[in-house]
This record gives structure tokens, C-alpha cells and sequence, in this order.
């Protein structure tokens, strides 16, 4: 039976957890083009290339994630025999760095405003659909980089 040895980059949890998060959350970035303002009017390319860099900082989330639950369970191999408690954190810490992220780009800082599709949580006015996209694709990722790092 032919086994390939998975060696270098692409048995780095981070490269995964990098990879993974772009390639999931850039459908994700432009599925919520109706929920922005301002965006169905962009042209195709500046379209692309906002929710292209979204994504980007998505990833980067999901790094800032994975390297914080790898500091809590003292090793960068947590991905390969998660916990509930490992995605918990995982998943926790993205939605926390979003929903700070969000409140001040949509309340502070006026880097974006929501379109009146997107439906907001009540005390705070952050957009569902961005707190969604953190519940749903970290254990995604989680299960993709397991499968890859194996």
C-alpha cells in the first residue's frame, strides 16, 4: 500500500488553520456583500478585493485563535485530538475579536455601516451574519486541519 509522508509546510498546523480559514471564509465574505452598504455598488474587482482582504483578516483571526488555545493547551498539536473544550476556546476567542472588531468598525470607527438586511444583536447593533460566519466555520476548519495534519 503507497503512503505519502506529509512533511514541511503542509503538516504545520498553522499553514492549515491559515489556508483553511482564507478558502472558507472568502465565500463567506461575499455572500455578505447584500448586508453592507455600499457594497452591491461596488464594481466586480473592488468587490473582490474588499472581501478578498476581509478574508485575509479572517485568517488572521484564526490564527490569533489557534495560538492562543495552543498557549492554554501547551501545544501547537491541539488540532490533532481536539476537545470540546479546545473548539469551545477556538471558536470563543474568534467570535470575541469579531465582535470587538465589528462594534468598533461599525460604532467608532465608521470603517463600514450595515446594510437594513443585516439583522443585528439588540444591545450592541453587530451584524448576525459576521458572528454567524465564527460559529460556523472555526470547527470547519478545526476538522479540515485534523484531516490534513493527521
Amino acid at each position: 500500500m503507497f503512503r505519502s509522508r506529509r512533511n514541511g509546510a503542509t503538516n504545520l498546523p498553522e499553514i492549515n488553520v491559515a489556508l483553511f480559514a482564507f478558502l472558507l471564509n472568502l465565500p463567506w465574505e461575499l455572500w455578505q456583500i447584500p448586508l453592507f452598504k455600499g457594497m452591491p455598488s461596488l464594481s466586480h474587482w473592488e468587490g473582490v478585493i474588499l472581501c478578498t482582504r476581509a478574508a485575509l483578516g479572517d485568517a488572521v483571526i484564526a490564527l490569533l485563535a489557534f495560538w492562543l488555545v495552543a498557549a492554554l493547551a501547551r501545544t501547537r498539536g491541539w488540532m490533532r485530538r481536539p476537545s470540546g473544550a479546545t473548539i469551545g476556546a477556538f471558536v470563543a476567542i474568534g467570535l470575541i475579536v469579531t465582535l470587538a472588531l465589528e462594534y468598533w468598525a461599525t460604532q467608532v470607527g465608521g470603517r463600514w455601516e450595515y446594510a437594513a438586511a443585516m439583522p443585528r444583536l439588540p444591545l450592541l447593533g453587530t451584524g448576525l451574519a459576521p458572528l454567524l460566519q465564527w460559529l460556523l466555520i472555526p470547527p470547519l476548519v478545526a476538522w479540515l486541519v485534523r484531516r490534513q495534519i493527521q
